[in-house]
């Protein structure tokens, strides 16, 4: 049986400290992409830091035009937050549809941009809701801070503390879903913001990625039928066994168009699962 040392500290300047001190140490937040990777023996570091007692590290404050939530703020509170169903109804709903309820119970905000993972659904969040990752070194724009596959631009030994949401005026998230993981094969978030028209797509590429088309498109009348006529270039998309490239480039304009329509709905709900509709 292979031996782990574990650390629990009670402060951030604790865990930056632990991490200068053991450069091969992993921070432990929800657990749900390492914790397994450390049972296949995917991963070995020399021992892990966990986050869980930090207090600092959680909660939600809304201030002005923005929503922050701490990086430890789990998948759950999002979603039942009032603040956030009240004021960006797409943010609550898209941390409502990520797996499972264990999932959404145990997984943080943080932890999951972190690990940036292709088919993941806060990365759509962010990048159509123009979020600034806050570090503990340094604010990161969102459309700088998902780089490739699982890789982000934080550097070693730099930690996400927070998320900083804009309010936009209007916003939606559609996912073709997988239906056991729930991950996204194609995921879109559109959302009409102070800045523009934006539309993020997650679960089609190696990374999520904006649609300039599509917003451009937008920015005469954020409706779906702005989109007809409207031809993009996606770029090099996954093919794996769950779905083509080709039947992911078709279903990214069709999950943007639905998630116009819902957007457009003044009572209606953020955000629709598709894995398991007439299509």
């Amino acid at each position: 049986m292979r031996s782990l040392n574990y650390y629990r500290p009670a402060v951030l300047s604790e865990v930056l400290s632990a991490l200068r001190d053991d450069p091969q140490a992993k921070v432990l937040a929800g657990g749900q992409t390492l914790l397994p990777a450390l049972k296949l023996r995917l991963a070995a570091p020399s021992r892990l830091i966990d986050l869980q007692g930090i207090d600092e590290l959680r909660g939600i404050v809304v201030k002005g035009n923005r929503i922050t939530v701490a990086a430890m703020t789990t998948h759950a509170q999002v979603a039942s937050n009032d603040d956030v169903r009240r004021l960006s109804p797409a943010l609550a709903a898209v941390a409502g549809c990520i797996g499972d309820r264990m999932v959404r119970n145990m997984g943080t905000i943080g932890g999951s941009i972190a690990n940036n993972d292709p088919a993941a659904d806060y990365p759509a969040a962010l990048l159509g809701l123009n979020a600034t990752i806050v570090t503990t070194s340094r604010r990161i724009p969102a459309t700088a801070f998902f780089q490739d596959l699982y890789q982000t631009a934080l550097a070693d030994q730099e930690l996400v503390t927070a998320v900083e949401f804009p309010i936009s005026r209007r916003a939606a998230y559609v996912k073709f879903k997988h239906p056991a993981s729930r991950f996204a094969l194609v995921g879109v978030f559109v959302a009409e913001t102070e800045e523009g028209p934006r539309a993020a797509v997650t679960g089609a590429g190696s990374v999520v990625f904006r649609v300039p088309e599509y917003e451009n498109a937008l920015a005469g009348e954020f409706r779906a039928e702005s989109l007809i006529g409207v031809s993009a270039k996606f770029g090099s998309l996954n093919s794996d066994l769950h779905a083509s490239a080709d039947y992911r480039a078709h279903l990214i304009p069709e999950i943007a168009r639905r998630a116009l329509l819902e957007a457009q709905k003044a009572d209606g709900p953020s955000r629709t699962d598709l894995a398991g509709t007439n299509h």
